[in-house]
């Protein structure tokens, strides 16, 4: 049977999963993850992260078991290898959507996430919560990989807000080693964009692994070319999972230099995560005048200068939803 959740649409045959470890076909009918859940939380968008998103505001993300990915170095492997790894395991908690978008409502979040796990390979399941929550006048946003079939975006366009996807290298090889193709990747962020959804991106800047000036330059030169106003996150790596003989964490001065290049192919946003003190780069900065317009520290908001989206200096339209 042909699963079309993600771009690797698998031919599972009986009883067996997809490479996601989670879409089994049982007695000839294709089992999805629907129904349940295995994170729940509420975060500070600044934690997914979006910083042009709705700033200081809280979203109710959600997250289930597994991933269409086999990232050696993934954050996150506890739930995200479940279904592939034997080593790991993983629990869920039956639920429906309506209870998800009541807990939102109750709690005074300004929108409901689907993340911590891959999205994509639950993409019925999204779809029917950001359904809901759109009837309840709830922002919407999807924390992903970007590796989604046409299906998936046909699905998940219409109800999702915002997106912030994991750009994790821009080389073919890199993909292929993590179990996925790059065009794919590149092909979802632009669709996204393209359907006027505000996109972030985010890369794990992995020592030996993506770290270098000609592929950084590569990543912040194809964002230019989409929009240089696309807020692009680089992150410190700490070792984990099946890397934990390797370098330990992202030096600090490679973020900056990540920074550098960013702003030398033209990014009028870029952030540094995961690291603090001097080498931060938190705060959003007009790009017209260079006024200071919004100040964090970590996830929390210290000031917003913003006036109705617009820079109180020069009056520059500051792209994003504010």
């Amino acid at each position: 049977m042909n699963c079309k959740s993600c771009a690797h649409h698998c031919n599972i045959s009986e009883g067996h999963t997809g490479i996601c470890g989670r879409r089994r076909v049982v007695n000839g009918e294709l089992q999805i993850p629907y129904g349940s859940i295995c994170s729940l939380a509420l975060d500070p968008y600044e934690k997914k992260p979006l910083y042009h998103f709705h700033p200081g505001d809280y979203v109710l993300s959600f997250g289930n078991l597994g991933c269409n990915f086999k990232c050696a170095f993934c954050q996150n492997w506890e739930i995200s290898q479940v279904g592939k790894d034997p080593d790991v395991h993983g629990q869920e908690q039956a639920v429906t959507a309506q209870q998800i978008v009541n807990l939102a409502l109750a709690h005074r979040a300004n929108g409901i996430a689907a993340t911590y796990n891959e999205p994509l390979i639950s993409s019925e399941w999204v779809t029917d919560i950001f359904t809901l929550a759109k009837q309840n006048d709830q922002p919407t946003c999807l924390v992903s990989n970007g590796f989604a079939s046409q299906e998936s975006l046909d699905k998940l366009l219409p109800v999702t807000d915002a997106a912030n996807f994991d750009l994790k290298c821009f080389t073919e090889d890199g993909y292929k080693w993590l179990g996925g193709r790059l065009q794919v990747v590149l092909d979802t962020i632009k669709a996204f964009h393209d359907a006027g959804k505000w996109v972030e991106l985010t890369t794990l800047v992995v020592p030996q692994f993506n770290d270098s000036d000609k592929e950084l330059k590569d990543i912040a030169e194809f964002i230019a070319s989409l929009d240089p106003s696309i807020p692009w996150h680089v992150s410190a790596y700490h070792a984990d999972y099946k890397m934990l003989d390797g370098p330990q964490r992202t030096p600090p001065e490679r973020l900056i230099r990540a920074v550098e290049l960013a702003q030398e192919a033209g990014l009028h946003f870029v952030y540094t995560g995961n690291i603090g003190g001097a080498a931060a780069y938190e705060d959003t900065i007009c790009p017209q005048c260079g006024c200071k317009l919004i100040e964090r520290r970590g996830f929390k908001i210290a000031a917003n200068r913003l006036q109705k989206g617009r820079c109180p200096n020069c009056n520059a339209l500051i792209p994003g939803r504010f």
